[in-house]
């Protein structure tokens, strides 16, 4: 793709030049601020400044902001937008129909021979076999892409055609005019890439004009719903053609394919109106007669019309589930669970509770999902819980990144639990209308939820189609150009198809010059990816192996920090660990800790783990804790890798173990899930709240050598123990643990502590108190994990503890 820059008119210059039209990189980049983050007023205004009449201050080659932006449209265009008026013949408009858009075939060329993806793609459909079942993941792993292949010339390659789209207006500038923006992508590209908006894997094609009719207002939606399809049916028809006929296009590495374009998702005399629209309501159609998928080849709506995760699930559980729950408890109990709840770094809070937000985002909803099972626990029927909880384990599993035929099974279980409880919602009469309580469950997205096992096996997993992405292409694609426009109605549009290519102009070129300027390839190589994943950012993982100085240039998301590389690892070197080079206290003595941590056994238990802890040859220590000095970190992080993709490494999670202090009454520490061995040999695993992360050390100067057992961090954490499992708790499907406690020699009962090593810890795990009936009165979220002594297991928490707690987690 980036070699088309190459066949420019200019590039006998710059040849010279590479920053042709402007003098240098330096007069590049300025230029290129100006025009991403000045109006034109602001630029005039900038060029006019005294600075630049200074001795020593070299003025821009540009010397008027039309200077530069005629610069910048002299750039070199890929797929140029451009206006074509519409209009449908008997109905006149209030406004002239005019689409902003471009030929989504060369926009697909575009994105199918963009270097920036070329270890990012898939060419051919393949099966996935893990333990002896098969996988599915990304749309080449699914049937339909065989299907397709099948019907193909022999070497042709498939690529397949996402849609996504968003019925919020981009501008209302201009005098009221309204545009809708469609997005397209391919399914050759890694979903892991296409799930960001920021990495360029979708472009905008087409912004589709809101326009008002001059009809009765019974006509209004329908005429609208044709000039949506008939728009669509402009800026795809020569996709549509190679959908039947195949065209040839240049891979990431210049070889020529011929490929074929199918569309597989979509993520959303008829013309005598009265009789038409008549018609088509008495079978519940919208009356268009001509969509634009008519005549698009193996294109079929009730495949590529998919259900996604963030409406069918997510916008259903918020205007459904969460609705009968509110019924059931009440606002008051319902957000009192959600904000005593402990509080974790990372994880959302809802320190207002979760029943005074009128309007949720797709990630409070997901939220609320994490905890609301565990915490409605007590306060309502079993039955209603088991209905909930089915409904969310329902819920992740559709989210889960590969599937295979067992996790199908799950999922089309945990429905028909649903299914088979939900008369609780309405005994509890949870379940309202307008005229009161209904006994029905005529819900179109819960009968959406049926398909999705055979969506996945079709198409793959639905994450990779998920409307997420879609949403917040609006800002980074969309929010940005409107306010650069003059706002004048006259030549409004015009305004918008030099912006858009001058925007994309100016990002290839910016990559193009990059390269070139340097030495460096056009042509990103294929590399056997044999290491951890830290960067999904594909733009950014090339230059970082081409030119690892020049990073910075790339915008979009950054590496996840690596703690594997320099951290402390785990004994099978699964989990990382990392704590901050300065501990927040230097130098503690034990009765120090005693006393700001109120940790009275911490002594006891790290004379212990000393006792028994074995010495390495030759070890003979004289080392006492009693008169040691200790190293104390208020946290620290634990990286593991992704459950589904085990050469993706997630972000760090956070563990806490801060002192008492006047907001945290008993000190603000988190819960993890640890492995201990026994006397016997063998493992086991349990809960403990981290209280104290530390390690010892000795003066400068000193003779005293520390045990090879000290050497890494340790903690002092409380333990709690299992008092039932997963099948005793059927409506809940998790473990409770209740805190551990011994008898002193006093007689007094006291928490059971011990010290261990940090790298025994495998999670952080997520406690949520028993609640009971109600919520005692005198609990906070500084308090409720000291408060209560029985707890849920939260196999929630995220996806990575319900992987755990579901399949590995004995």
């Amino acid at each position: 793709m980036l070699d088309k820059l190459e066949d420019d008119q200019y590039v006998h210059r710059r040849k010279i030049n590479h920053y042709y039209p402007f003098h240098d990189e330096g007069e590049w980049e300025l230029g290129k601020f100006l025009v991403e983050n000045l109006t034109q007023t602001q630029i005039t205004k900038f060029l006019k400044l005294k600075w630049f009449d200074a001795p020593n201050c070299a003025r821009p080659s540009f010397t008027t902001k039309d200077h530069l932006l005629d610069w910048m449209d002299s750039l070199p265009s890929f797929a140029p937008w451009k206006v074509s008026k519409l209009a449908f013949k008997g109905y006149k408009t209030v406004r002239p129909v005019e689409l902003v858009w471009r030929d989504a075939l060369e926009v697909v060329k575009q994105l199918f021979s963009d270097p920036t993806f070329a270890n990012h793609m898939t060419f051919n459909p393949y099966v996935a076999n893990v333990k002896n079942q098969r996988e599915y993941g990304d749309y080449m792993s699914a049937d339909m892409a065989w299907k397709i292949q099948d019907h193909l010339p022999l070497g042709a390659t498939q690529v397949p055609i996402i849609l996504g789209s968003d019925k919020t207006p981009v501008t209302r500038l201009a005098g009221g005019i309204e545009m809708h923006p469609v997005f397209v992508t391919i399914g050759n590209i890694d979903s892991e890439v296409r799930s960001k908006a920021t990495l360029r894997a979708w472009r905008c094609v087409a912004y589709i004009p809101i326009i008002k009719f001059r009809v009765h207002t019974d006509y209004q939606s329908i005429l609208q719903a044709r000039l949506w399809h008939k728009c669509l049916d402009l800026v795809f028809a020569n996709l549509k053609v190679a959908a039947k006929d195949g065209c040839f296009m240049p891979d990431p590495s210049r070889y020529i394919r011929h490929v074929f374009t199918p569309l597989i998702s979509r993520q959303v005399d008829p013309w005598d109106l009265d009789k038409f629209q008549k018609a088509a309501k008495a079978v519940n159609l919208s009356g268009v007669h001509m969509p634009y998928w008519r005549d698009w080849m193996f294109a079929c709506p009730s495949v590529f019309l998919a259900g996604e995760v963030l409406h069918t699930c997510h916008k259903f559980f918020a205007d459904h589930p969460l609705k009968w729950i509110k019924e059931a408890l009440g606002d008051y109990e319902l957000d009192t669970r959600f904000m005593v709840q402990h509080k974790q770094v990372g994880m959302r809070h809802f320190a207002k509770g979760i029943t005074h937000v009128n309007q949720m985002t797709g990630h409070e909803h997901r939220d609320i999902q994490r905890t609301i099972v565990a915490s409605i626990a007590g306060a309502v029927p079993p039955r209603f819980v088991r209905t909930i909880r089915a409904l969310v384990d329902f819920f992740y599993l559709t989210q889960n990144l590969v599937h295979s035929p067992e996790s199908l099974q799950l999922m089309v279980q945990a429905l028909s639990d649903f299914h088979a409880c939900k008369d609780a919602i309405i005994q509890a009469e949870a379940r309202k209308g307008k005229k009161g309580v209904k006994e029905d469950f005529f819900i179109p997205k819960l009968e959406l939820l049926q398909s999705f096992n055979g969506t996945i096996q079709k198409l793959g997993t639905l994450m990779q189609f998920s409307a997420d992405v879609t949403e917040r292409l609006l800002i980074t694609h969309c929010k940005d150009l409107f306010p650069w426009t003059s706002r004048q109605i006259k030549d409004f549009t015009e305004q918008c198809v030099r912006i858009l290519n001058r925007q994309e102009s100016m990002e290839m070129f910016g990559l193009y010059m990059l390269l070139t300027s340097r030495g460096a390839s056009l042509v990103n190589a294929i590399y056997a990816e044999d290491e951890d994943v830290t960067i999904a950012n594909s733009a950014l993982s090339w230059v970082s192996r081409v030119l690892p100085d020049e990073v910075k240039s790339i915008h979009g998301p950054r590496p996840v920090r690596n703690h594997f590389l320099k951290g402390i690892l785990s004994g099978d070197a699964l989990t990382a660990f990392q704590l901050n080079i300065t501990p927040d206290y230097k130098s503690l003595s034990p009765s120090d800790i005693r006393m700001k941590y109120a940790l009275l056994g911490f002594e006891r238990a790290l004379a212990e783990f000393i006792c028994c802890s074995p010495l390495s040859s030759g070890e003979n220590s004289c080392w006492d804790p009693k008169y040691g000095r200790f190293q104390v970190w208020h946290k620290f992080r634990l990286q593991l890798h992704l459950a589904f993709q085990p050469r993706v490494i997630m972000p760090s999670r956070v563990v806490q173990a801060y002192p008492p202090s006047d907001d945290f009454p008993f000190g603000n520490c988190d819960t993890v899930l640890m492995e201990t061995t026994g006397i016997d040999g063998k493992t086991t695993s349990c809960i403990a709240q981290v209280r104290l992360i530390f390690q010892p050390t000795v003066r400068r100067g000193s003779n005293l050598e520390l045990p090879s057992c000290l050497s890494d961090p340790l903690l002092y954490i409380q333990f709690f123990h299992f008092i039932s499992s997963p099948d005793d708790c059927p409506e809940l499907v998790m473990w409770t643990v209740e805190r551990t406690y011994t008898q002193e020699e006093n007689g007094n009962r006291c928490r059971k502590g011990a010290v261990i090593r940090v790298t025994d810890v495998t999670h952080a795990v997520e406690l949520i108190p028993v609640y009971g009936e109600a919520v005692a009165n005198s609990v906070s979220s500084a308090t409720s994990l000291e408060h209560y002594e029985r707890f849920f297991l939260n196999n929630f928490a995220d996806k990575e503890s319900y992987h755990t707690f579901s399949t590995e987690f004995v």
